[in-house]
């Protein structure tokens, strides 16, 4: 029995819903990270447990998009932050929008889980690893026909009335109040291109139109806001007097985990981001909706790096243990899932407790070792006509070591396979079976009492489904026991 079988039969219900995203975490990448995490521990790795997997339901998600069997994130996100699915490169859009005209997306826009918490009065929040206009984050704030605007538009778009998403960003805190945390990198499209970045002289933002959206968010002056951009000033916030936290860590992405600078003008990591914004957003009553996104396991592996990948897995594995210790069983429902996976693969016949990044042991069939991880693609491959490269005394768990691949590639490309769904709290015994990536919203909903046809207002008492939910959770215990002794 896991530490979630305990469950009260009187409780507050749910008021607050986490989704945490693994982009690109596949199940091999599940499987790996465990093993990884294990290893760290000076165990053989394979009895290991990464933080979700303690979690009493788990299910499988459908990943294609509209028109591609394999997705991209900006179709998965619309999915699961929006209920429905769409065409891959479109951000909160549904299929009748084109990617890339503005004038075919005019009416076509959804509502996300994040806007209807806030329309409703909770609090809402963005913790993520990639740039905030990224698509995983931006698909809960934004409606676009094209992801990468994300700091400016083409000037037809601009005239038939589109924005970039960066201008969404603030717009959304001038509309609706604000989203009370967003942290992430992406500097550069807040700020325009004749100023140089905080942190890097040579570094100049994206912005041809010339507004400094950051200056235009501190002029907002929403109660009690700050806006951070290193981890010396993120340090100095303390939740208890902030309702609003802006930060902005670099450019562009965050930098990998195995990577970050932890020094004052360095960067939080993800569970350090994590358990701030949790700690503000629980300063509502009613309660909130919190997005976390470890953006960069999916960089890692187009990278072909699976050392990147798998370290960025388990830095997400931290930020949900954080989440899981902060927040009450019976009142907050945690998912973590991912938006598609990855051509990784783990193969071979290792010895248990092999090292993850190591070699099988076994002799291919020219004599040469193979690699336990491996790509279907990308840039680990070798040339055409050439022989497979001899690893034997290569370090293969350098961080900038890349796994070798099948088809030579720049960039590692995504795969179409279900990605796994993990749940606790109040509802989260509907996450069970094989399901469309788009029905991950409707718990959330549920445990929200958010009704997307009644945006505003809270649909049901909290305190009343929060019953229903302890008492199937206590029935799920007690099959559990009985069928132990069947």
């Amino acid at each position: 029995m896991n530490g979630y079988s305990k469950t009260k039969l009187l409780d507050t219900g749910g008021k607050r819903v986490i989704l945490a995203i693994g982009d690109g975490m596949s199940l091999t990448t599940v499987t790996t990270a465990r093993i990884l995490q294990g290893q760290q521990k000076g165990k053989t790795g394979e009895e290991e447990q990464l933080s979700w997997e303690k979690f009493p339901f788990t299910g499988l998600s459908k990943t294609y998009n509209v028109d591609y069997q394999v997705p991209d994130s900006a179709g998965t996100a619309t999915a699961f932050l929006c209920g429905v699915k769409t065409d891959a490169g479109i951000i909160g859009l549904d299929e009748n929008s084109v990617r890339g005209d503005c004038a075919a997306s005019k009416g076509t826009e959804v509502g996300s889980i994040l806007k209807l918490a806030k329309q409703a009065g909770l609090s809402v929040g963005i913790v993520v690893t990639a740039r905030i206009t990224h698509a995983t984050p931006s698909s809960s704030y934004a409606h676009c026909p094209e992801r990468n605007w994300e700091g400016s538009v083409p000037s037809l778009a601009e005239q038939q009335g589109c924005i970039d998403i960066a201008q969404q960003f603030i717009n959304f805190q001038k509309e609706h109040g604000g989203i009370s945390v967003a942290l992430g990198g992406g500097r550069r499209n807040f700020i325009p291109n004749t100023q140089n970045d905080v942190e890097y002289p040579n570094t100049k933002g994206r912005r041809v139109d010339g507004k400094d959206l950051i200056q235009e968010w501190k002029n907002l002056q929403l109660q009690n806001s700050a806006y951070v951009w290193n981890l010396s000033d993120f340090n100095a916030i303390d939740p208890k007097k902030t309702d609003h936290l802006f930060g902005l860590f670099e450019p562009s992405h965050m930098q990998y985990e195995s990577a970050r600078n932890k020094g004052p003008s360095g960067e939080p990591s993800i569970s350090e981001m994590t358990r701030k914004a949790i700690q503000i957003l629980e300063r509502n009553p009613k309660g909130y909706f919190l997005l976390i996104e470890s953006g960069r396991i999916d960089h890692g592996h187009h990278e072909g790096s699976a050392y990147k990948a798998l370290t960025e897995a388990v830095a997400l594995a931290q930020a949900v243990e954080t989440a899981d210790k902060l927040t009450n069983e019976n009142e907050t429902l945690i998912i973590v899932t991912s938006d598609h996976g990855h051509t990784m693969s783990m193969s071979g016949y290792p010895k248990r407790g092999n090292p993850i990044f190591g070699l099988t042991g076994a002799l291919g069939n020219y004599g040469k070792p193979s690699l336990t991880l491996n790509y279907a693609n990308g840039p680990g491959a070798w040339k055409d006509g050439d022989p497979r490269p001899n690893l034997t005394g290569v370090d293969t768990a350098h961080p900038k070591f890349l796994q070798q691949a099948i088809t030579k590639l720049n960039s590692e490309t995504h795969d179409g396979t279900d990605v796994a769904i993990y749940a606790r709290g109040p509802f989260s015994h509907l996450y069970v079976g094989v399901v469309e990536q788009n029905y991950i919203f409707h718990p959330m909903a549920k445990a929200l009492c958010l009704d997307p046809s009644k945006a505003g207002q809270q649909t049901c008492s909290n305190s009343a489904h929060g019953v229903n939910v302890s008492i199937l959770a206590l029935l799920t215990t007690l099959m559990a026991i009985v069928l132990q002794f069947i």
